[in-house]
């Protein structure tokens, strides 16, 4: 079954066992299925589930130190689809989920369509901390706030500098952000320029640059009122979808890697590729996964001007058993003083409007990417970006079938550029939209 099947499927089981159930109060009584305690009164633990890296791991001790009689247990997903598969199997069942749940924008909108599955934590003393676009993702239609915002993703690109160099590219980020100042053209062009005298690829990954690429169109998939675009006569996004396996495949520029897939993550350690898009949360994976290799900066440059990539909530499910204390930890992690020790820690940039102009923030560099002045660039990226995507519950299966085609192409090597899109034509045929 592909990813995409199961996804739909998943989706479909969700809705049908959700419709059957109804929806579950969250007034402070355990809700059902909440897992049964064995606390002793005052002594509470609380789970709290998270993907990739959201900075979380010191914070959570402090958090603990501070309330003695909480214990916080961290569950990481290795990647956003992990963690929303298991978000849909937990929510379906009407037990298992975490008392504070990760969630990530793109998916966001399948679950506003279940707002009783959480907690409501709109809160008079907490307006205004958010940037409004933020708030406005997560809240329904009624008023009803799910979830508290944690980062935004504002892109820049981050490069190899010592791999410019051998191939005789400029290397101080200044004068790489002026090399690529330009449109997505602009961007393969210079790494046409620079296979010319070396033999790494250009980019990671064609589906990772496409995720870029599709974040600059307001309505990619869908139109505003959430009716979804046909595929087959969606053009913005078949000329992206041409455009980057052009330049990946027929002019050779991809390292044909599937991101986060093994291959990718061990590319960091073999010279595997020069550059790749860089929203704040990924430079955290890059230290990671590229541990001991000198030569990674950063540059103030985004093709086509600025985008955003991801961003994500702290939720509550209301099967919880503690839902005050879970939305107290939530609140306490999205705090502007807690996000920006985030961003010190994984490079998660804050959305909280106080964090944004926090001198701690705009100071900070990075000592792993040549100390560049990671908070100033990203946040100069994040004025850059001048369109917020509409994405509504039909967003995160098209874009799943639209970015399989790319996988198929690029990086398993199965199909060229047509079959492949027929293939995500079938895909989005079978989503029954």
């Amino acid at each position: 079954m592909t990813r995409l099947t199961a996804g739909a499927a998943g989706l479909a089981g969700l809705s049908l066992v959700l419709a059957a159930c109804g929806g579950t109060e969250a007034d402070g009584d355990a809700a059902a299925g909440g897992g049964g305690s064995t606390e002793e009164a005052g002594d509470i633990t609380l789970t709290v589930a998270t993907f990739n890296e959201f900075g979380y791991e010191e914070l959570l001790d402090e958090y603990m130190a501070e309330n003695p009689g909480i214990t916080v247990e961290h569950k990481k997903a290795a990647t956003s689809n992990e963690a929303r598969d298991n978000m849909n199997t937990r929510l379906a069942a009407g037990s298992g989920l975490a008392d504070v749940e990760a969630i990530e924008v793109d998916w966001l909108p399948e679950l506003m369509q279940y707002p009783d599955q959480f907690v409501d934590l709109a809160d008079p003393e907490l307006e205004g901390r958010w940037l409004d676009w933020k708030v406005e993702q997560a809240t329904t239609a009624d008023g009803k706030l799910i979830g508290y915002g944690t980062d935004i993703g504002p892109e820049a690109v981050a490069y190899r500098s010592d791999l410019f160099a051998e191939a005789g590219l400029p290397t101080d980020r200044e004068e790489v952000a002026e090399l690529l100042e330009g449109d997505w053209e602009t961007y393969f062009e210079v790494g046409r320029q620079f296979a010319e005298s070396s033999d790494v690829p250009w980019f990671d990954s064609a589906q990772a640059t496409y995720q870029g690429m599709v974040n600059q169109l307001p309505n990619a998939y869908e139109e505003t009122d959430g009716t979804a675009k046909d595929l087959a006569e969606n053009s913005d996004v078949k000329a992206l979808y041409d455009q980057v396996l052009t330049a990946a495949v027929d002019d050779g520029l991809s390292a044909g890697l599937e991101q986060w897939g093994e291959d990718w993550t061990n590319a960091f350690q073999n010279d595997g590729f020069a550059t790749m898009l860089a929203p704040g949360w990924m430079l955290g994976v890059i230290e990671g996964n590229a541990a001991g290799v000198e030569g990674w900066d950063i540059a103030d440059v985004f093709p086509g001007g600025g985008g955003n990539w991801g961003g994500s909530f702290l939720t509550v499910p209301a099967q919880g058993e503690h839902p005050e204390e879970a939305k107290a930890l939530a609140a306490w992690l999205t705090a502007p003083e807690q996000q920006v020790k985030a961003f010190i820690s994984k490079g998660t940039f804050p959305s909280q409007v106080e964090a944004l102009e926090s001198e701690e923030l705009l100071g900070q560099t990075n000592a792993f990417f040549n100390d560049a002045p990671t908070g100033e660039i990203l946040a100069n990226r994040a004025e850059a970006v001048s369109v917020t995507p509409f994405k509504g519950p039909n967003y995160f299966a098209i874009h799943l079938a639209v970015s399989d085609a790319i996988v198929r192409v690029d990086a398993n090597g199965t199909d060229d550029a047509a079959t492949s899109w027929e293939k995500a034509l079938t895909a989005f045929d079978e989503l029954g939209l």
